[in-house]
């Protein structure tokens, strides 16, 4: 009886040890209130095309997940935006591009393109219109995105070359490297779908 009674205090002590390294590791938690984090992703039209999650995935690692329909073949620019605003009317003087209301790239310094801390792999959307992806990045943390004027996230209508130009390429200065274009955003175009960052 009192083997049983040792072991059943083993289990519980154990159980709890676990329940707290989990807790302090922030292994696969939700964000810090516990409402799941994510985002609606929407075209210019206002129709949806895909959605966003963001977990915590431990050691001050964030997990994004997200899936699209509805998109142009071949790979897309796929970043954090520094604003929580998608308005496909508010467009860049510049360049004509829509969802300019979501700023640039979120970033917590100040890094060129690909250090910003809301650069993200390429999306590879298939010939059905359809893309999945899940990367896990250390730049940021959920609750990060959360500033005062929240973040969005964007996909832009071409890949992202992620600022690699070779020194046999020159700018539009004649100049050898990638240019400013390049720098910023990594030559990916205009914003084709944005989404707020939100918890639901």
């Amino acid at each position: 009886m009192v083997g049983k009674a040792r072991l059943a205090l083993l289990v519980v002590l154990g159980v709890g040890v676990v329940a707290l390294s989990a807790a302090a590791l922030g292994e696969m938690m939700p964000a810090r209130d516990g409402a799941p984090v994510g985002a609606v992703i929407k075209n210019t039209k206002g129709q949806t095309v895909g959605s966003l999650q963001v977990e915590n995935a431990g050691n001050g690692k964030s997990k994004i997940t997200v899936g699209v329909k509805n998109l142009p073949t071949g790979y897309h620019g796929f970043h954090v935006h520094t604003k929580g605003v998608c308005d496909p009317q508010a467009t860049d003087p510049a360049t004509g591009s829509p969802f300019f209301s979501a700023g640039g790239h979120f970033d917590l310094g100040s890094h060129l393109h690909d250090h910003h801390s809301g650069d993200l792999p390429n999306l590879l959307v298939g010939a059905d219109g359809t893309g999945t992806a899940s990367v896990v990045t250390d730049r940021f943390r959920v609750e990060q995105l959360f500033d005062s004027d929240g973040s969005a996230i964007m996909i832009h209508a071409m890949a992202d070359n992620h600022a690699n130009i070779p020194d046999r390429y020159r700018n539009a200065e004649g100049e050898e490297g990638p240019d400013a274009e390049t720098l910023n955003a990594g030559d990916s175009g205009g914003r084709i779908a944005c989404g707020v960052i939100t918890r639901s």
